[in-house]
């Protein structure tokens, strides 16, 4: 039978949330006793989640001075009492809004915070005030009997369903109990796949920016390469790699490496990719081409302390020369027939962009022969660790890996993957920070 809602019930501490104290019948509000002076509410960020040993239970807001609402004792799907908590006010209400409150119902007859019952310039007014302070708490909306468009109306607010005040049932209500804490888990859920939809749909934008498809029409060189970000992060990070042949036949190729994670560092490595291509194009290299993207890279950074390291190679037409710039990054690998793989020649290099205003950066011009493999990196792939140790990989280690490879006779993608998955198993798993690897093969 229908049980009238106290007004001062006793909440046990583990029912209300609060470690110390309990509801007393003689505090005013229902206000918690002996606990601390000024102890602050339990928070309510999020619903606990219900399965087969949970109770549910209900916050009830309502100010009804006859005491004509009565809320039936309930069963949730497993045969358990519902648990049940009044609040006569939303001051009260936040109080009593812990974590283990699965549902919330709201009589909407309840006067806003600050406004006079007869007023009615917004009816909803409370109801919103009630969504912004529990947003992930499902809601009931109780309203009178008959008044479908009012009840309507809250759900479209906000509410998961409403309920006619003179029409409570113990069936009814336990049933719509139920299906508003599912619906509001369905609702968090589908949120949460379009959230995972957009931050893919962001992925592959950043990809497209960052890892573009080269432009080597005409050219007899062979390209490859290879992306994997770190391990921390759902989107790409500040690796970037561009190669482009211009209209006199030098084949240009770059890699880049924005300090930092996330997406503006990605925008970032985007941006310099895009600038580098646009002043490539337009007949720039070297310390020329440097100096502007440093330029670029001031006027686009969030903070003076972001700076970005970046490898620049210029391939001759003939492809037996090429100029070689260094910004703060590793010196590429090169491999030739006869030949240990070795690192190009890495003196006289510049700073990163960004760490010294008017900086230069000279450029050194390179042999590389008729035959010849050039591998372009990020640090990524050098800065794994040994085993469980704190030894890095580092050039060297980078260095004979590769030329095990080579002996094994991989080339192209394959080398590239086998290169890649052993510094990842020598890491002992994915590694930290981004990789980016360019690959260059000239064949006769």
């Amino acid at each position: 039978m229908p049980v009238p809602i106290p007004r001062q019930r006793a909440i046990p501490a583990a029912e209300s949330g609060q470690a110390q104290g309990a509801f007393s019948p003689g505090s005013p509000s229902g206000e918690a006793t002996g606990g601390p002076a000024g102890a602050a509410p339990a928070p309510h960020a999020a619903t606990t989640p219900v399965d087969s040993t949970t109770n549910l239970t209900l916050l009830v807001i309502e100010d009804d001075p006859a005491g004509s609402l009565s809320v039936p004792e309930m069963l949730d799907a497993a045969g358990k009492p519902i648990r049940i908590r009044t609040a006569r006010n939303l001051t009260e209400a936040e109080r009593l809004l812990t974590d283990d409150v699965h549902c919330i119902l709201l009589d909407l007859a309840l006067p806003a915070p600050g406004r006079a019952a007869t007023e009615s310039d917004d009816e909803l007014t409370t109801l919103k005030h009630v969504l912004r302070l529990a947003p992930r708490h499902a809601v009931l909306a109780l309203t009178a009997s008959g008044d479908a468009e009012r009840g309507a109306e809250a759900v479209r607010v906000g509410a998961q369903d409403y309920l006619f005040r003179d029409e409570l049932d113990g069936r009814l209500l336990s049933r719509a109990i139920r299906y508003a804490v599912e619906r509001k888990r369905s609702d968090k859920a589908e949120r949460r796949l379009t959230e995972s939809r957009l931050r893919a749909q962001e992925n592959a934008r950043l990809e497209r920016g960052l890892l573009p498809t080269p432009l080597l029409e005409g050219s007899s060189l062979r390209f490859a390469a290879r992306y994997r970000p770190g391990r921390s992060r759902a989107l790409l990070g500040g690796d970037f790699y561009d190669t482009v042949r211009t209209p006199d036949g030098t084949v240009h190729a770059m890699i880049g490496d924005v300090c930092g994670h996330g997406p503006d560092e990605a925008a970032l490595g985007v941006e310099l990719r895009i600038a580098w291509r646009a002043l490539t194009f337009a007949g720039l290299c070297g310390d020329e081409l440097l100096s502007t993207l440093q330029q670029v890279l001031e006027h686009e950074r969030e903070n003076d302390e972001i700076f970005a390291t970046l490898c620049t190679v210029d391939i001759a037409p003939d492809g037996r020369r090429a100029g070689l710039c260094l910004a703060g990054h590793p010196s590429p690998l090169i491999s030739r027939p006869g030949r240990p793989a070795e690192l190009l020649p890495y003196e006289n290099g510049g700073p990163a962009l960004g760490l010294l205003h008017g900086a230069r950066w000279p450029r050194r011009q390179v042999e590389l022969g008729g035959e010849w493999s050039l591998m372009l990196y990020t640090d990524g792939l050098i800065e794994g660790h040994i085993g469980e140790g704190k030894e890095r990989l580092g050039q060297d280690g980078m260095v004979d890996l590769v030329r095990r490879r080579l002996a094994e006779g991989l080339t192209g993608e394959e080398l590239l993957r086998a290169t890649v998955n052993e510094v990842r198993d020598l890491n002992g798993g994915e590694l930290t920070d981004d990789v980016a690897v360019l690959l260059l093969d000239r064949t006769p």
